[in-house]
This record gives structure tokens, sequence and C-alpha cells, in this order.
């Protein structure tokens, strides 16, 4: 099997996604998994900004520094370089699918369908909530994190 590229995919890049990507890096590096890890939009709206101040807060809680995270929009030649592409929600699994290329393999699904007992299950969008809706985003995020490394670990 090659190895494992993992693309996470939100809106704006700047909240959700960014804590995809950093849940699940340091879940792999936990259990010595040789992958590769970003995080795209699929809105150019925050192209090479950092994360949301909020989503950098929630992850230093965790013992991980997202502060140099720069949001990206996604490609189509990400289709190419990633393996699987995970969307956070509905509506931007619509997004992904809509510029998807024709022949592409990459695995593309809710991030959320790695969760016994949450398949198509979406994780809220925190940017316009409170900073306890970035503590459940983790949480989410967290927990697709550890099912993925399970499953990249069979």
């Amino acid at each position: 099997m090659s190895r494992p590229a993992i693309l996470f995919v939100c809106l704006g890049n700047i909240c959700r996604s960014p804590l995809a990507e950093a849940a699940f890096r340091a879940a792999a590096e936990t259990a010595g998994l040789d992958v590769e890890a970003d995080s795209a939009g699929t809105a150019g709206y925050h192209i090479g900004s950092p994360p949301d101040p909020r989503s950098v807060e929630e992850a230093a809680k965790h013992g991980i520094d997202i502060s140099g995270y720069n949001g990206r929009q996604l490609t189509e030649a990400d289709f190419e370089r990633f393996t699987h592409i995970f969307a956070m929600d509905h509506q931007n699994l619509a997004n992904i699918e809509a510029v998807r290329p024709a022949g592409s393999r990459a695995h593309v699904s809710l991030v959320m369908d790695l969760v016994p007992g949450r398949a198509g299950a979406a994780i809220a969008d925190p940017y316009y909530d409170g900073e306890e809706q970035f503590e459940a985003t983790w949480e989410d995020v967290e927990a697709a994190a550890r099912a993925l490394v399970t499953k990249l670990s069979v």
C-alpha cells in the first residue's frame, strides 16, 4: 500500500480542517504511522491566513501548535496527491465532489463516517459560535483522527 496522504476540508480552512489535521497528525505520530496530512478549504476566503485564533487556542490546550498553518483552497491536484479527502460537513462534501476530476481514485467522504455510530454526521462550523463550540469541534475531530489511525494501522 502506498503511503496514506490525508486531506481534511472545510469551508475556509481556518477552524475545523486545521484542527482535524492537527488531531490526526498527533494521533498518527503517537501510533508511529508514516502519513502525509494537510487541510484545505472549498472557498478561497482565507488563502494564506493563519487559523482562527480560537482554533489555535484549542489546539494549544492539547499541546499542539497550529499557528504556522496557512489557509489554502482545494485544488484539482489534491485529488492526485491525496489518497483520502475528508469533508467536515455535507455542503463541503458536495463542493468537493463538484470539483473532483473524472477518474480520481481519492477516497472522498465525511470525516465523521470514520467514527462508529456517527456515520453521516457533520462537524458543526464553530466560526460564529462561542469558544465552547471549538472544544466540541476538537472532540469530534479527535475521535475521527483516532478512528482513522486505527483504520490505517490494520
